[in-house]
């Protein structure tokens, strides 16, 4: 705290600059200088590296710890935040992990340190931080390239009219005059190493994604029962890239909600539902983020029973995340879809999905949603409410 500021190492006095802080956990997520080390930032330290004074509350904590989940810091790094007492005044420390997952965007802007000095990337640097996160094995599935896959393969006009105006700043599209494979790899859809385009980018842009991974639709049943053994009373099947998925789930959602007004008193109504629309989106869309793509051709399984919905998803939790731990810890098998999923408007923040479904449905006051998860599958129940 007390040396100079350093590619590792920022201080501030402010508070409540979200901006400031943001970027900061951005560059040191980058780790430009390839340190491999966390970086730090302190917040409540003056520029001779002396505490000044700060109270530290929870709530600050707090605030500095949703910079990483908030959506606007993608992909999210790793990152603690904790109250110390350093050199006699309270100090709130915010550690960030360098990122496997280079380059990391602040409101669609990469940040990164240069010495003592935080700035913008340029598109040599951004080239560079691409070409780190190839270096590193183990890479998730979605942010692998595609052997069988060739930009021809690509709805380009998909990637550079929608998505990318939606993940990279306004000012940066305007100064952007790099080949498209640099664009696409910058947010993790193209390799260079391969000269592919990623799973992430077959899956969002492709064509055809079906003919690369057999499984990559959702089929819909109902049934009129309550178990398999019933009619077949309709079935539709979902399917062509994730943006067009994403978009029929959240209309059958709404088609399924079952929306009717309720009375309260003489003076009031409210709006009940068979199933919570938002508790249903949010419960869909984990699926397509953190469903099996790589090793199972099963497609997402929705199955409207008269008493209950049934949401079944190939692949159990990722390893990462124990089922001691579930649902109160977060995982991703799918990072770079899981981020799509923010940029397109399909998910608000990172982790909280469960959390946000479950207080809908006790809104509705209905039964709480149950989760079964197995080695091989997911199963979630939603129930109707009475």
């Amino acid at each position: 705290m007390g040396d100079l500021e350093s590619p590792r190492v920022e201080r501030t006095i402010a508070t409540r600059d979200t901006d400031k802080f943001g970027q900061a956990l951005c560059a040191f997520a980058n780790d430009l200088a390839d340190s491999r080390l966390p970086g730090v930032l302190f917040v409540g330290v003056d520029d001779a590296g002396q505490p000044s004074g700060l109270t530290v509350t929870d709530q600050l904590l707090q605030n500095l710890a949703a910079i990483a989940s908030d959506g606007n810091l993608l992909p999210p790094p790793v990152v603690s935040v904790e109250k110390r007492i350093l050199s006699g005044g309270e100090v709130a420390v915010v550690e960030v992990q360098p990122s496997h997952d280079t380059p990391v965007r602040y409101k669609g802007i990469v940040w990164v340190r240069r010495g003592p000095q935080r700035g913008r990337a340029n598109p040599e640097e951004e080239r560079r931080l691409s070409e780190k996160r190839a270096s590193h094995l183990g890479r998730p599935w979605d942010s692998r390239p595609c052997p069988e896959a060739t930009l021809e393969d690509l709805a380009l006009e998909l990637f550079a009219l929608d998505y990318r105006r939606a993940a990279v700043a306004p000012e940066v599209i305007s100064e952007n005059d790099r080949p498209l494979e640099h664009q696409l790899a910058a947010l993790r859809f193209f390799d260079f190493g391969k000269s592919r385009p990623t799973n992430a980018g077959v899956l969002l842009f492709g064509t055809d994604p079906e003919f690369f991974f057999p499984g990559a639709y959702v089929q819909f049943v109902r049934y009129a029962g309550r178990d398999r053994a019933a009619e077949v009373a309709a079935d539709r099947r979902l399917s062509g890239d994730l943006g067009q998925i994403l978009r029929a789930l959240g209309q059958l959602a709404d088609e399924l909600a079952g929306g009717r007004p309720e009375y309260v008193d003489h003076f009031r109504e409210v709006t009940a539902y068979d199933f919570p629309p938002r508790a249903l989106r949010e419960l869909l869309v984990n699926a397509i983020i953190h469903r099996n793509y790589e090793s199972s051709s099963t497609p997402i399984q929705i199955d409207h029973f008269e008493d209950r919905l049934e949401i079944l998803n190939p692949g159990g939790l990722h390893p990462d995340l124990s089922r001691e731990l579930f649902p109160r810890g977060t995982a991703y098998r799918n990072p770079v879809l899981a981020e799509a999923a923010r940029v397109l408007g399909y998910a608000n923040r990172f982790g909280r999905g469960i959390e946000v479904a479950q207080a809908e449905i006790k809104k509705n006051g209905s039964p709480s949603a149950e989760f079964f998860p197995a080695d091989n599958h997911f199963l979630v129940t939603i129930w109707k409410r009475p």
